[in-house]
Order: structure tokens, then C-alpha cells, then sequence
């Protein structure tokens, strides 16, 4: 039966358990191993959200190790997440006891149990487990993968007619059981009746000292209660991660993943080997991503830009038709047609508008340029506003600091500054107005002014002979005198 509230279906018959108190001692971290990213978001926030999604009535999250900073990413991401403390009792089977403990006691419903450091795991391999698990009526169904190479896991045992029989861990596995490739992901349907039962009986008298989970499943089968075992059809959802090289794994498995799914939705990943984005971002159709191209959190690009090559984006802000070339940019906005690049360095709260441009060797910060203002490039602009079409010379700086605080620099509309000027803030520049090249701008300038600070050139005739004889420079500038007198 499944509720509506708000806008959301909850199916009250279903509870979710996301493991997430092991140490994760191969991962050599001070981090929590659950809490390692993967496309932007930690793996347990990718098991959160693939549990949400399928609208239980409760998510429950067992941590231990490293556990406030675990329940700290859980609160961020999903904080109707019951937190609940495994003891110094380890073992899965404990786990998934205390997290039943802290259901409502009258709870009659299923509980699908997956683990947080498997986050391919998707929320429509769990639906359709789910759905195989009420249809037959089944105590227990347990996720299967078949793999190439099934050692080090627990095998899935079948009878004559291809029924489940049980599970067989490595270390017990003799003959030919050692050659089945059909294995135990650790991902679980329960009927919480049944796992209620069962897991009172479960002991801690094993080689490990542990409660193990899949204890349970052999409970079950010895009280002849109907339990099945359903192949994952594809092996890698159920990948998990224990050290490094299987984080690197997984995460080129998701980033490949993302990219299909934007590829099929209408954008052009021209490298997809060299594209990395995260699994917030949101690219709009007709948009074309070039190699060597990353787009981190909630980075957002509008229809028709074009981005890359060689360009990092996070949680900036693309519009409709710009382009952007080798840049590395931070919680920026660029407008509908703007241009950016190459080798510009966009800091956060850079703010371009519509047919802009930032050029070559531009670094921006905390600053707004108006629509059709340009930085063409060499330059450094800061606390800055620029109204509409208005033109930054080459080389230009805006001297943000007086050593103990920031200020800010105003140019106006249809100004333009010449090349190698330094804008000394706080300055406003005025609507319409000029400034020389080599200006400092020390004071306002007013609309239509012409602003300069440099000092008359002075000329010193016979220099070089004087001061530099018998040089290159000497003789050439002989010949050339010679050759004007003639």
C-alpha cells in the first residue's frame, strides 16, 4: 500500500537499512571509507539517494566507526535518515538487529538492506527485486551477481531445478562449489516478520566473532521458509568498494554512465575517455562538450554552449550559445552568448553577462560584467563592477587591496581604458569615459573624461653612442643615421 504525501508516493510496507559502520581498513584513510566521493557525491550519498527514491517509509542508517562525521553527511543529504548506533557487537547480522530494533514496533511491512559502499546500485534494480520478492511470497530474496572471477566472495548454491539452496561463503566452499560464479552481492529483501525471528538466533561463534547476516538466510532455509536469490543483470551495480583502486574503478564505471545518459538526452561528448561530470550536473540539449573537460557539483549549462576543451567547471552557471575554452572556473555565471577563454581563471562570484567575453590570461573575481563588456585578456579584475559595453584595455589590473581591506572599482557604460592601466580602488570610472595607456587611476573620472597619468616622454639624443659604444646597438644606430642624412 503506498500513501501519498505532498508530492511524494511512500510505500508504508517498505523500510530501507543502509549499512554504513564498517572501518574500511584497505581504503588506508583518514576518511571514513563511505564518506570517499564519487561523481561529486560520497558513496553513501549515492546509496541515500538511491533510497529515497524508492519511498520507504523510514531510511535507517547504521554507523559506528568514524560516527559523527558520518551522521553529519547523512543529516546534510537526507535528514529524515534515522541514525542508529551498532554496539562494540560487529558483524552485519548485528547491524541490521539493532536498525529492526529501532522500527515501530507494529511494523509488518519488508526491508530491503543494501550497503554504503556500493553506489551503483540503482533504485530500479532494488524496485524489481522488490516486486519478484512480494509476487512469491518470499521470506528473503537475496541480489546475485554472476562474475567472472568469484573468489574471495560467498557462492550462491542452487539445487537440480536451478532453485536457491544456500549460500556458501569462500572459506567453507570445497569442490565444486568453488567453481560457481553466481555470488552473494550483500544486498537483501526481508520479510521483517521472518528477520525478526531469525536474527535472535543468529550467535557469534564463528572464526570472525562476528553476526553475519547471511546467517540468517541459512535460518530461513532450514525452517523452510521461501527464499530466492535473483540475479543483478548487470554485475558492476553491485560493485563494492575496499581500497583505492576499486574507488578509481567504480567511478570510471559511474562517470561512463553519466555521460551515456547526457549523450541519449541530446548532448555531443566528443572524448568521452577524457570527460568527467558529476552526477549534479545538468547540461541542457545541442550543448557540445570537448576532451579534456570536467563539470563538478551543481554546475548547470544552457543550450548550445560549448565547453572545453581542457576546462574545469564547478557549480558554475553556463548560458544558452557561449563558449568555453581552457578555463578553470568557480561558482560563476556566464551569460547567453558570452565568451570565456582560453586560459582564463574564473573565481567565485564572477558574473558575466550576455555577449561578454573573457579572454586569454583573465583572472575575475567577485566581480560583474555587463552585457557586451569585454576583458580581453592579460588582466586582473576584481571587486568590480563594468556596466554595458564597455572595454578593458590589455594588461589592466584593478588593485583590489590597500593591505588591510578590499575595495571596490565601478566602470561604467561605453568606457574604454587603455592598455597597462591599474584602477587603485576605490575608483569609479564614468559612463563614456577613456583612459590612456600606462594610466594609473588614483581618482574618479568623470563621464566622457580622458583620464592619464603618465608624464611627458623625453627624448636623449646620442644615448646609446655615448653611454653603450662599440655595441650592436651602436653601429645600428650609426647606419641608420647615416642613412637618413643621405
Amino acid at each position: 500500500m503506498r500513501k501519498r504525501e505532498g508530492k511524494a508516493m511512500v510505500d508504508k510496507n517498505l523500510a530501507v537499512i543502509v549499512l554504513a559502520a564498517g572501518e574500511g581498513t584497505r581504503m588506508r584513510s583518514s576518511r571514513p571509507k563511505v564518506l570517499h566521493p564519487i561523481a561529486g557525491l560520497s558513496m553513501l550519498g549515492h546509496v541515500l539517494a538511491t533510497a529515497r527514491s524508492l519511498e520507504p517509509s523510514v531510511v535507517l542508517t547504521v554507523v559506528r566507526h568514524a560516527r559523527d562525521a558520518v551522521a553529519e553527511e547523512i543529516s546534510r543529504l537526507l535528514p529524515e535518515t534515522v541514525v542508529v548506533d551498532q554496539d562494540e557487537i560487529p558483524g552485519t547480522g548485528r547491524a541490521v538487529e539493532v536498525a529492526i530494533a529501532a522500527l515501530p514496533k507494529d511494523y509488518s511491512g519488508d526491508v530491503i538492506v543494501i550497503s554504503g559502499d556500493v553506489p551503483m546500485l540503482d533504485a530500479e534494480t532494488l524496485t524489481e527485486l522488490l516486486r519478484s520478492h512480494r509476487e512469491r511470497g518470499s521470506a528473503a530474496t537475496v541480489l546475485s551477481a554472476v562474475i567472472g572471477d568469484a573468489n574471495g566472495y560467498g557462492r550462491i548454491v542452487r539445487g537440480s531445478d536451478g532453485s536457491f539452496d544456500r549460500i556458501v561463503e569462500q572459506k567453507d566452499a570445497a569442490g565444486p562449489e568453488l567453481e560457481i560464479t553466481e555470488i552473494n552481492s550483500g544486498s537483501y529483501v526481508f520479510r521483517v516478520s521472518a528477520l525478526r525471528a531469525e536474527l535472535q538466533k543468529i550467535g557469534t561463534k564463528n572464526a570472525q566473532g562476528e553476526k553475519y547476516l547471511t546467517d540468517v538466510i541459512g535460518l530461513l532455509k532450514g525452517d523452510n521458509e521461501p527464499v530466492e536469490a535473483i540475479p543483478v543483470r548487470e554485475s558492476w551495480l553491485v560493485a563494492g568498494v575496499n581500497d583505492r583502486a576499486q574507488l578509481a574503478e567504480v567511478g570510471a564505471r559511474m562517470n561512463a554512465r553519466i555521460i551515456r545518459r547526457h549523450q541519449l538526452a541530446g548532448v555531443t561528448i566528443q572524448d568521452p575517455a577524457t570527460t568527467w561530470i558529476d552526477a549534479d550536473v545538468v547540461i541542457a540539449e545541442d550543448v557540445e562538450i570537448l576532451p579534456g573537460t570536467q563539470l563538478k557539483g551543481a554546475t548547470k549549462i544552457d543550450r548550445g554552449a560549448v565547453i572545453g576543451p581542457d576546462t574545469t567547471l564547478v557549480d558554475c552557471e553556463i548560458g544558452e550559445g557561449a563558449t568555453v575554452k581552457r578555463t578553470d572556473g568557480t561558482l560563476a555565471v556566464i551569460g547567453k552568448g558570452a565568451s570565456v577563454g582560453p586560459w582564463a581563471y574564473l573565481r567565485p562570484n564572477t558574473v558575466l553577462g550576455d555577449e561578454g567575453k573573457i579572454g586569454t590570461f583573465v583572472e575575475t573575481k567577485n566581480s560583474t560584467i555587463g552585457y557586451g563588456s569585454k576583458v580581453p585578456h592579460l588582466s586582473y579584475i576584481g571587486d568590480t563592477e563594468v556596466g554595458v559595453q564597455s572595454n578593458i584595455g590589455a594588461g589592466t589590473i584593478t588593485a583590489n587591496y590597500d593591505g588591510v581591506k578590499k575595495h571596490r572599482t565601478k566602470v561604467g557604460s561605453h568606457v574604454r581604458s587603455g592598455s597597462h592601466n591599474v584602477f587603485a580602488a576605490p575608483v569609479t570610472i564614468g559612463d563614456g569615459a577613456y583612459t590612456g595607456a600606462g594610466t594609473v587611476v588614483r581618482k574618479d573620472v568623470p563621464p566622457g573624461a580622458l583620464a592619464i597619468s603618465v608624464a611627458p616622454q623625453r627624448n636623449m639624443v646620442g644615448w646609446v653612442a655615448e653611454n653603450r659604444p662599440g655595441t650592436a646597438a651602436a653601429e645600428a644606430a650609426a647606419e641608420a643615421e647615416k642613412t637618413d642624412q643621405a
